[in-house]
């Protein structure tokens, strides 16, 4: 029962909690307002924040081709 005392789970962001917030950023090596935008696009689970935002800080191949508009090289 202890662990329900916890305000969030080990695997949640708690954004209405500056220090997990600021905590989280400096995990992800992201600044406060990145971890709150992509908490509000997807959710709080720490896992599908930090996708989000390696998928906004790297791109592949096809996008690379598509961003030159070299679509069939």
């Amino acid at each position: 029962m202890n662990a329900e005392k916890h305000s969030a789970s080990p695997d949640r962001i708690a954004t209405n909690d500056a220090s997990s917030v600021a905590d989280w950023a400096r995990k992800l090596d992201v600044s406060e307002q990145q971890i709150q935008d992509a908490v509000a696009a997807v959710g709080d689970k720490a896992s599908d924040v930090e996708l989000h935002l390696k998928g906004t800080r790297s791109t592949t191949n096809d996008d690379r081709i598509e961003q030159n508009g070299a679509g069939n090289a």
